[in-house]
């Protein structure tokens, strides 16, 4: 099962398009998760109209449409691998062992607003990934976004993709 990562899209605020790798794999993918600050209605209809299944939540920057169509955490179950989404944590220190204790029956959680690229494991073997953001790269050298695979229950093959700056 081939997965793909995002979050803080921020359209059109802060691009005026998804680039083109990001829609290659959202139409590759057959499940897309997306970690928040959408921004616009018209990113999350592209999404649902381009993905095989989406799971989704709204972030800070969200407005009332899009809050009543996305939860603040969502969760599913894949392969028997327990994901939760949700847009933020909180700072970076003690991240891992926040995380744990407030999702304790997830195995991946996946998140954003930092738009810093994330991967790492808490102590009791929940996997953290923020793929950081394919639009606004803010402080990071590259606009990210993240690609895996789910194969007989297990996440592998997590890579982490840098987008060519904008023209």
């Amino acid at each position: 099962m081939r997965l793909l990562l995002t979050s803080d899209t921020h359209l059109p605020t802060r691009a005026r398009a998804l680039p083109a790798p990001l829609l290659d794999a959202l139409d590759e993918a057959d499940v897309v998760f997306h970690a928040g600050d959408w921004v616009d209605t018209a990113t999350l209809d592209l999404f649902r109209s381009r993905s095989g299944r989406l799971v989704a939540v709204h972030g800070n920057n969200d407005g009332a449409a899009l809050r009543e169509q996305l939860p603040e955490i969502a969760r599913v179950r894949l392969q028997g691998l327990r994901f939760a989404v949700v847009h933020e944590t909180g700072p970076a220190r003690d991240r891992e062992q926040r995380c744990e204790a407030r999702f304790p029956d997830t195995d991946v959680l996946v998140f954003g607003h930092s738009h810093i690229p994330w991967d790492s494991l808490a102590p009791g073997g929940l996997r953290l990934l923020n793929p950081g953001s394919p639009t606004d790269r803010r402080s990071q050298p590259f606009a990210t976004y993240l690609t895996a695979r789910l194969d007989d229950g297990g996440l592998t093959e997590v890579r982490l993709h840098r987008l060519p700056p904008r023209r």
